[in-house]
């Protein structure tokens, strides 16, 4: 196993009802700014919720902040907590939302052009705003980490940032709040979390078992949860709660640090997904998708040992060559992705050779030129993956 720091303050308040919580979790001299995404919060009574528990604290919304959070937005929610003085910050959404509160939380203190933040991916980010979450959509993990995303659309752009300053204060997880999700979310909160799960698992060996059968716990966890998530919202019943409540909290376990601790990662396919979806609007979990099968097969010399560990104690893969086992390991997982209704291939978004230049470009341009574990995903094999996966 491998040296590590492992830290992770913000304190999770889960189950039903627990947004009556807010009432005492945030600070009663706080004057709050609730950010939201688009009407579904305030339709679904989440946040009437939200207000009623922050009760006579001074607090106002800002709304609109898009899937693939963008920085136009988020600096316009930064000129208004300046502007009106807020002084603490309450994401009500899922990934999205909330990492775009965290570029808000570094922003509103930083001192000069707010882009050297992304630039310079968080290492510049010297205080922040206090913040909390409400978690609406589990996919991304934002409400348990410091990382955030953030796109800027004029220049198609799509670049990552963290910083100690950036962990919510806390983040309230209540899976009923999945219930009016349609299947869409639904399939791509578990390929985003079975992606960051692989990510910090698909490596190499450290002789690290506690990591390892963690992350095989959350993966088999999604595949089992998975297909009855999509099955449960074309009945005609109330959602299943347990299904969802998994699905919470697989998700935000997925990213929370703790798999990662100790063991080497690669964030490739994740980079790679960020381009397409800064050019293209791809949900980033769907760019995921189209990625991650096709950078396995490019790099499974690499990644051999976990190769064959992953066929065997996730998809129960024990007969054939190694080199058949890898290949099956890697055709169960795109065949998982397919069954969550999430295509596999570029073409299907009627993208072809000409994007793939533009992407490489891209990654080239962002200094995205030695990624994975290794630092062995040059352009040139970012290429490659491209190709296989038209």
């Amino acid at each position: 196993m491998l040296n590590f720091d492992f830290y992770n303050p913000t304190q999770i308040v889960f189950g039903k009802d627990r947004i009556a919580d807010l009432s005492k979790l945030v600070p009663t001299d706080a004057k709050v700014l609730i950010l939201v995404g688009g009407a579904s919060a305030e339709k679904t009574g989440t946040l009437a919720e939200v207000r009623q528990a922050l009760g006579a604290r001074p607090h106002s919304t800002f709304s609109g902040i898009e899937p693939n959070p963008s920085f136009e937005t988020a600096m316009q929610a930064v000129q208004q907590v300046r502007a009106d003085g807020f002084d603490f910050l309450l994401a009500v959404g899922g990934g999205s939302v909330i990492d775009c509160a965290k570029f808000i939380a570094a922003a509103v203190l930083f001192e000069g052009d707010a882009w050297d933040i992304l630039l310079k991916g968080g290492r510049n980010i010297k205080k922040a705003l206090p913040f909390g979450t409400v978690l609406t959509l589990p996919a991304t993990g934002s409400e348990m980490n410091n990382g955030s995303v953030i796109t800027r659309r004029d220049i198609g752009a799509k670049l990552p940032f963290r910083s100690p300053h950036l962990f919510p204060k806390f983040s309230v997880l209540d899976p009923t709040k999945t219930y009016t999700l349609p299947p869409q979310q639904l399939a791509n909160g578990v390929v985003d979390a079975f992606v960051h799960t692989v990510e910090q698992y698909l490596t190499y060996p450290v002789n690290s078992p506690v990591q390892d059968r963690f992350a095989e716990g959350l993966l088999q966890t999604l595949i089992e949860i998975g297909p009855r998530l999509l099955t449960d919202t074309e009945a005609d019943i109330e959602p299943n709660y347990d299904d969802r409540a998994n699905l919470m909290w697989t998700a935000t376990l997925a990213l929370n640090g703790l798999i990662g601790a100790g063991v080497p990662q690669d964030w490739a396919t994740h980079m790679i997904g960020h381009e397409l979806t800064a050019l293209h609007n791809i949900d980033h979990a769907r760019t995921l998708a189209i990625v991650l099968p096709a950078m396995l097969h490019e790099r499974r010399v690499q990644k051999q040992g976990k190769l064959l560990q992953y066929g065997e104690r996730v998809w129960g893969i024990r007969s054939g060559s190694e080199d058949e086992r890898i290949t099956a390991a890697i055709e169960k997982t795109r065949d998982f992705f397919e069954r969550m209704g999430i295509a596999t291939r570029l073409g299907a978004y009627g993208l072809g050779q000409e994007a793939i230049d533009v992407v490489v470009r891209q990654l080239e341009a962002h200094g995205m030129t030695r990624l994975s574990e290794h630092g062995d995903v040059t352009p040139q094999v970012s290429r490659r993956v491209l190709e296989a996966a038209l």
